[in-house]
């Protein structure tokens, strides 16, 4: 159980609203400034580049949220569009993320550039999947945009085809 929960309204309400889980994460110092996490028994390895006193063996924290976001809403959409006897021939996505310029930088922004490929019959279809997994199913785009805005852009078969923002935190 974490100890000391944040005390917000955000958070009092998604608690009540439903029961809870929890994910766990263990990270060691092992050198210098790397660190590895274990992840559901997987190594996810943090450093920094050697001009800041690292040695550059693994990725500096912060772009793991925008991973996880892509993760998240990227696994969504296969695992819809296989459950409706879907396939792409290619699927891709890029984050970007807007930093503040003081510190501490946090993201203010999030854009999730969606790129599928597939038969043109799909088109709706995959639409229809991603608007569903940034409005309704995505934990992390939802947890994010507790703070700040997530935009996304489909673009199938080279165009762009859907836009959106996703529901506003309450």
């Amino acid at each position: 159980m974490i100890a000391n929960p944040p005390q917000d309204d955000h958070y009092q309400n998604q608690k009540t609203e439903r029961r809870t889980m929890e994910h766990e994460i263990e990270t060691m110092w092992m050198d210098g400034m790397r660190f590895n996490a274990l992840v559901q028994g997987h190594t996810v390895v943090m450093d920094v580049p050697e001009r800041v006193g690292g040695t550059d063996e693994g990725t500096v924290p912060k772009p793991l949220v925008l991973t996880a976001l892509a993760g998240c809403t990227g696994m969504d959409v296969i695992g819809l569009l296989r459950m409706d006897g879907r396939t792409l021939r290619s699927f891709a996505m890029r984050v970007r993320g807007e930093l503040s310029k003081g510190a501490p930088m946090v993201y203010v922004a999030a854009h999730v550039l969606f790129e599928a490929e597939g038969d043109l019959e799909d088109e709706q279809a995959v639409i229809n999947v991603v608007r569903r997994s940034q409005n309704e199913l995505c934990g992390v785009a939802a947890m994010l945009r507790c703070s700040m805005p997530v935009t996304w852009e489909l673009r199938f078969n080279g165009s762009s085809v859907a836009t959106g923002a996703g529901p506003t935190a309450t």
